[in-house]
């Protein structure tokens, strides 16, 4: 990302994870996503129409829908991702989900690879990505697959990726 050049780590990690909360959060699925030089394009199908009231209830339609978003998009993003930790997971019922922590574990891949720019789709919880790499030898793009059973087991190693608490112990009380 644009926003990310020149720092020490690109945190794609943090960007599609909190890209994928908002995701979540409208229900997409079978998600495309494509860095430009000012953000992201993203495109998924989402179910519109649906609704429930006394008398019926609406199936709904599922359409392809496409958004762009930003540096500073994604930057609220992650200010809302930041805010929200701790408070429990956002999931709709009967909707599609699972991109937060897909997207984290891509982003992961993705940080460790130090692409110039990325592309990946999502179909069914698997993942294709494209990446970029451009070096002074010249620039050349590498795939990769990551089943939905990967992505499953990475999401399960997770949490042994992450920093132990380090709350100061007490203090060891002496018996006489």
């Amino acid at each position: 990302m644009r926003i990310y050049e020149g720092s020490p780590r690109q945190d794609f990690e943090e960007v599609l994870r909190s890209l994928g909360a908002y995701l979540d959060q409208r229900g997409m699925k079978d998600v495309l996503l494509l860095e430009v030089p000012d953000g992201f394009i993203v495109q998924g199908l989402a179910l519109v129409g649906a609704s429930s009231s006394a008398w019926s209830e609406s199936m709904g339609q599922v359409e392809t829908e496409t958004m762009t978003f930003s540096d500073e998009d994604v930057a609220k993003f992650m200010d809302e991702a930041i805010a929200r930790r701790g408070q429990g997971s956002v999931e709709t019922p009967g909707l599609a989900g699972g991109h937060e922590d897909a997207f984290r574990i891509i982003g992961r891949y993705i940080d460790e690879q130090r692409p110039r720019d990325i592309f990946f789709f999502e179909q069914d919880g698997a993942f294709v990505v494209r990446l970029h790499h451009a070096t002074q030898t010249g620039s050349r793009h590498t795939l990769a697959e990551f089943t939905r059973d990967d992505i499953t087991a990475l999401i399960a190693q997770g949490s042994a990726l992450r920093k132990p608490d380090t709350k100061p112990e007490s203090p060891k009380t002496a018996r006489a």
